[in-house]
């Protein structure tokens, strides 16, 4: 309940500030109610046993505070809201090359690729949930594509209800 409540509070908190126009909170490609679209059904029954296992008293923290995220920056226009979902991450050398957006369910991805690919979102105009992975992407590149194609990783979830619920 410390993860989810302090999360929550520091997302109003910061929302309640005019002079913060971006927000970015790092999750994992596995916090989502539904499967998503793009997935197959092994990667969702895989996504599903983690989030029910190891991942029990994180997952429904994360969640929250996405879906908070979410519903804040639906209501806040101006607010850049990011939500970059890496997957497990590793401590190997950083690539510089991601695979960013729609991904599959797992992989891996360095630290070092998350932070860098990090600073380039804060540094754009992206906006939504975006799975993270490594890839064969240039991060600049790919982070200039998901802006241009306007890729938003919440496809398949209920917005309406995080709006009800946190907006």
């Amino acid at each position: 309940a410390v993860d989810r409540d302090s999360c929550i509070h520091f997302i109003q908190a910061a929302a309640d500030t005019p002079s913060i126009t971006k927000f970015l909170l790092v999750s994992y490609p596995g916090s989502r109610r539904t499967k998503a679209p793009w997935w197959t059904e092994e990667e969702w029954a895989g996504t599903q046993e983690v989030n029910n296992g190891v991942l029990k008293p994180y997952y429904p923290a994360k969640l929250a505070a996405d879906e908070c995220l979410t519903a804040i920056a639906s209501r806040r226009k101006d607010l850049h809201a990011v939500v970059l979902r890496p997957s497990r991450l590793t401590d190997d050398e950083a690539t510089g090359r991601i695979s960013l957006g729609k991904t599959k369910a797992r992989g891996k991805i360095t630290r070092g690729d998350v932070a860098a690919t990090a600073a380039e979102l804060l540094d754009s105009e992206a906006r939504g949930w975006l799975d993270l992975l490594e890839g064969e992407e240039e991060i600049a590149a790919a982070v200039e594509r998901v802006i241009r194609d306007k890729v938003d990783c919440v496809e398949g979830e209920d917005v309406e209800r995080m709006i009800q619920q946190y907006g």
